[in-house]
């Protein structure tokens, strides 16, 4: 085969590639960027909104709309433009969802906003551990991870089943411990004595 067909090939394919990847979305500073929403971690999905989680909302093409929030005590977020947001117990979808329907609402023409979780409400882990107490709850918290922060299991501890309370429930379940089992803002860890 011809090494200057071969490489004449190569190029146009990459050319179709770069124009194909600039026509995915609006262009921003030069750069053209997709309209992707940012997918919610796994251990947060049906997590609801409360007072004192913090949120990262975006507003593609709009900084001066973005930033960092702060969910008040009347489950709302102040934004320029549209004034007090509420977003109390909206899922972190719903509050991208509801925010851009304000911005929509004779502000920008077509919004594109993501909201993340940058911080939680504190997690609480008591029992059997060496430090029980409350921690800061941080994205992709895992049980693991707020027992050794907790100081570790007490020589007394049940390694195998913790017991979890969560916000939105007013009943603590059963759960078996593994590496990926994770905590969500709000949750109480209970670790019970072992049976000998």
């Amino acid at each position: 085969m011809n090494p200057v067909k071969t490489l004449a090939a190569a190029l146009l394919g990459l050319a179709v590639v770069l124009l194909s990847a600039c026509a995915s979305g609006p262009a921003q500073g030069g750069v053209a960027v997709a309209a992707v929403p940012a997918a919610v971690p796994a251990g947060l999905t049906g997590y609801r909104l409360g007072s004192g989680d913090e949120i990262k909302v975006t507003v593609y093409g709009e900084p001066e709309l973005s930033g960092n929030f702060v969910v008040d005590g009347e489950g709302e977020i102040a934004m320029s433009l549209i004034g007090q947001a509420p977003i109390g117990n909206l899922t972190l979808t719903e509050a991208s969802q509801s925010i851009e329907a304000r911005l929509k609402d004779g502000y920008l023409r077509d919004p594109k906003v993501t909201a993340e979780l940058v911080k939680g409400r504190p997690y609480y882990i008591l029992g059997e551990v060496n430090k029980p107490g409350e921690y800061p709850f941080v994205s992709g918290l895992t049980v693991t991870n707020a027992i050794a922060s907790a100081g570790d299991f007490t020589y007394r501890a049940d390694k195998g089943r913790i017991l979890v309370k969560s916000m939105d429930s007013p009943n603590e379940r059963e759960v078996e411990l593994t590496p990926t089992t994770v905590v969500r803002p709000g949750d109480t860890i209970r670790i019970r004595e072992r049976f000998f």
